[in-house]
């Protein structure tokens, strides 16, 4: 479903493709399409419950004794490994979030999931709280480098995801480091 709302918004336009155009394409009411999805902005963003389930299973399967800035780039690296033939939706989808008003607004929702995630876990790492400021000053930085990451990579096509994720966590990493010694 979701697969169908991208193809029609990048062919239509986000605000131009009405919910009833993609329950139409679908071949769904939009009560039906409303069961899978909250709003039009959801069908956007796809699946991000499996993505924060994924970055949260990375996170996990990082090593206690592996320095935090490490864990931290790999397991979000790791959690950004897509197969080939899924990385044109992700690209279209990533234009769209980063490029539509409506969708960029609705991204301050989905990034401060992401961002609970990544404090969660440094939070745990650090043995503090979640709400303390080096959690969330490390969560803010995260979501701005995998920001950056990808933003260069939808406006880089010959350019490579996990490349552009590996890089941007590297300088990230020589700032954290002083974590590791915390």
């Amino acid at each position: 479903m979701s697969r169908t709302a991208l193809e029609l918004f990048a062919e239509r336009g986000f605000e131009e493709t009405t919910v009833d155009d993609i329950a139409d394409a679908l071949g769904v009411s939009r009560r039906t399409l409303f069961r899978y999805f909250a709003s039009k902005n959801d069908m956007a963003w796809g699946d991000f419950d499996w993505v924060l389930a994924r970055l949260r299973r990375c996170l996990e399967a990082t090593e206690p004794d592996e320095p935090l800035h490490k864990a931290l780039g790999r397991a979000v690296v790791e959690s950004n490994r897509y197969e080939d033939d899924q990385l044109p939706e992700l690209r279209i989808r990533m234009r769209l979030i980063t490029g539509v008003p409506a969708l960029q607004a609705h991204s301050t929702l989905r990034y401060a999931e992401w961002r609970a995630v990544i404090a969660e876990f440094v939070a745990r790492r650090l043995g503090c709280q979640v709400d303390d400021l080096i959690p969330q000053t490390v969560a803010h930085a995260a979501l701005g480098t995998s920001m950056a990451a990808f933003l260069v990579w939808v406006d880089e096509p010959s350019s490579d995801l996990v490349q552009n994720l590996e890089e941007a966590y590297a300088l990230l990493g020589s700032g954290l480091r002083a974590l590791d010694a915390a």
